[in-house]
């Protein structure tokens, strides 16, 4: 988002109003050029006929299995090209695999180093920004000429220097942060629908 954000915090127990409140502040301080770029390389990526690569743990790994679901079905229910969407979260005989052999830090960027082609993109989800594997897929793509985009919450953590485009909310709490990249995802796919 550019220049350091003051961090949001929320109470323990919002009521729905706080939280719809903290939603709507948040989402309108990703600036207009962000949401452009964003736009612009997820199209350039799907007319390139490039692959797409989407990373996150827990919470932030549904995101980006769902997020890989819309661009592959929901895109091209209006005769639109989908995406060549891949989740490096959703199998897990090779998160397994690769976590056991290599460290769970590498369960991504192995991936990436097998699949990944320069021009291809990453789009990397993570609370925190400080995930070890989201961290080193980053740092993978930037290796191997993947532009990338990282959903961030918190300070942005180290995910922050290693993106080449960044959409964070500084919000000091992960279910938040959860929600605002899923609805940040959802409505890049409806531009991109």
């Amino acid at each position: 988002m550019g220049a350091k954000s003051k961090v949001c915090t929320i109470r323990n127990r919002p009521s729905p109003l706080e939280y719809g409140e903290a939603v709507r502040r948040l989402l309108v301080s990703v600036s207009p050029p962000v949401w452009s770029r964003a736009l612009a390389m997820l199209e350039a990526c799907r007319r390139g006929r490039r692959n797409l690569f989407l990373c996150g743990n827990g919470g932030s790994a549904a995101n980006a299995n769902h997020l890989a679901t819309d661009l592959i079905y929901g895109v091209g229910l209006r005769g639109n090209r989908p995406f060549a969407a891949h989740s490096l979260s959703s199998n897990p005989s090779v998160l397994t695999c690769l976590g056991n052999d290599t460290g769970y830090a590498q369960t991504f960027s192995g991936q990436l180093r097998a699949l990944a082609r320069p021009g291809d993109v990453l789009v990397a989800f993570s609370g925190s920004g400080n995930s070890p594997n989201v961290v080193q897929a980053l740092r993978t793509a930037r290796k191997i000429r993947v532009k990338s985009i990282a959903f961030l919450g918190f300070s942005g953590g180290a995910c922050r220097r290693l993106a080449d485009l960044v959409i964070h909310f500084p919000v000091n709490d992960m279910q938040l942060a959860e929600d605002l990249h899923m609805i940040t995802a959802h409505l890049l796919f409806r531009h991109l629908r």
